[in-house]
């Protein structure tokens, strides 16, 4: 397996901490608002990766956080007149419930900043004792950037080159910093924010600090892969490997990964633009399954352009393997040939090969956009070979291959039974009623049922193997 080093800027051969153990860590969202899709690509592609290390039989310890202390979340909070807490707690609930809309599994570990002050007190301790940080008069400490000899390694930037200031959020004792490059580690409190006690002041912690201290916890000192959004390079990730690599002295990662960037019919995403869309908005047009299925549609590290078009070109590519899938159920459920044909074992060779081929691209970089082409061509077998003739062991060895490849990208091969929707049990009751009434000739029973399953969502066809039915 290769893997794009961000770190080395070429493909390295995956080669884990511990035998067929995987430690992964994952910069998760700020919790001010709902999330939007650029949240929600780093999400589908990463919980992918780990989803295809399990499938390869890696037991995987997966980390994404929380950022729920900011000045965004606080913000928020003094707008609506509540605590930053009750802001973080809701739009943490409302991740889940979209990270759930898009099949994304939960983490082994979702940590809180909040949760875990003492933990980030004592990386910070560690990098005072060290000589890597230092406090000023009001309480703010600072870590000293160029005390970091390699500071710069991930991002490919000059130290020499660099302005201050980047993401570091400006508070009371700027000034006194020693180098305009050195950033916030911990800084006082202001009126009306939330803060904790600490050895320099009571206030909160610089935003790079958490994820060091989040990620030494639950994986240790040194982690597999960290992987995140393009735009957490610099500086966040780069201080993350200052801190970690100075308290911990060793490597923070062996593999960086980051996907990039997500544009909205060619253009950033933003507010001003009017092309800001959350994963809510998405779901008012599309099924989640579609913009995952969009999502991992193309190479994790290109930009990806999100159009209307391009949605439902991935749309109609996703019904394609809904169907092929659909007919290959209905067929083994009247196939009543068990055992195997001669033609039907060359067929599953063919299978076993494009498998092979979906492993090469997944394996190559985890190149989803080969994969899912590797899974078309299985479904294009399918609808050839695939008959009322074709025995039961064959349908079911090509159903469950479709299945098992398209799981490991968090696909469904069937669609989504809406809460309150009909029920299997029910359509089928349907189907047999509407055969007792063409038998006995009642044909305006019939086709009063026909529309009856279509209010329902259900369409139903007429086929030389039985009646199909399908949800639309």
């Amino acid at each position: 397996m290769r893997i794009y080093n961000t770190l080395t800027g070429s493909k390295q051969i995956f080669k884990p901490i511990e035998e067929g153990k995987v430690r992964m860590y994952v910069c998760g969202p700020t919790v001010y608002n709902l999330i939007h899709i650029g949240n929600a690509r780093p999400m589908i592609i990463f919980d992918t990766v780990r989803r295809y290390f399990e499938y390869k039989g890696y037991e995987v310890n997966y980390v994404s956080n929380f950022t729920d202390v900011d000045d965004k979340i606080i913000k928020k909070a003094n707008e609506e007149g509540v605590s930053s807490e009750e802001i973080s707690t809701r739009y943490i609930a409302e991740c889940k419930k979209d990270m759930e809309g898009l099949n994304v599994r939960p983490a082994t570990t979702h940590p809180l900043a909040t949760e875990e002050m003492g933990e980030i007190i004592d990386l910070i301790q560690v990098l005072m004792d060290k000589g890597y940080a230092y406090k000023v008069e009001d309480g703010t400490v600072y870590y000293r950037t160029r005390k970091f000899s390699t500071y710069g390694k991930l991002s490919g930037k000059n130290i020499d080159d660099l302005e201050g200031g980047h993401r570091a959020i400006l508070v009371a004792g700027e000034d006194q910093k020693e180098d305009p490059l050195d950033f916030v580690l911990w800084k006082p409190k202001k009126e009306g924010e939330p803060y904790w006690e600490s050895p320099w002041c009571d206030g909160r912690p610089g935003w790079h600090i958490e994820c060091s201290a989040m990620s030494r916890r639950y994986l240790g000192k040194t982690l597999d892969i960290h992987a995140g959004g393009e735009d957490l390079i610099f500086p966040h990730h780069e201080n993350e490997i200052a801190q970690s690599e100075a308290a911990n002295d060793a490597t923070f990662s062996n593999y960086w990964m980051h996907n990039g960037f997500l544009n909205i019919d060619n253009k950033k995403m933003s507010k001003s633009l009017g092309n800001f869309f959350t994963v809510r908005d998405i779901a008012n047009e599309y099924d989640l399954q579609v913009l995952r299925f969009f999502m991992l549609s193309a190479h994790y590290r290109s930009p990806l352009n999100f159009s209307r078009e391009l949605m439902d070109a991935a749309s109609n590519a996703l019904e394609r393997i809904i169907t092929a899938a659909d007919n290959l159920r209905f067929l083994i459920s009247k196939s009543e040939v068990e055992a195997l044909k001669d033609d039907e074992k060359e067929n599953l060779s063919k299978v076993s090969d494009f498998v092979k081929k979906y492993e090469e691209a997944m394996e190559d970089d985890f190149n989803t956009a080969d994969g899912i082409s590797a899974i078309f061509e299985i479904v294009k077998l399918a609808n050839q070979t695939a008959s009322g003739e074709s025995s039961k062991a064959y349908l079911k060895e090509v159903l469950e291959t479709i299945e098992k490849l398209c799981d490991v990208l968090g696909i469904f091969t069937e669609k989504q039974v809406a809460e309150g929707a009909i029920s299997e049990e029910e359509i089928l009751a349907k189907i047999e009623e509407r055969a007792e009434a063409k038998k006995a000739k009642d044909f305006a029973r019939a086709d009063a049922i026909r529309d009856e399953l279509l209010a329902a969502g259900v369409e139903i066809k007429d086929t030389r193997e039985g009646v199909k039915w399908t949800r639309v």
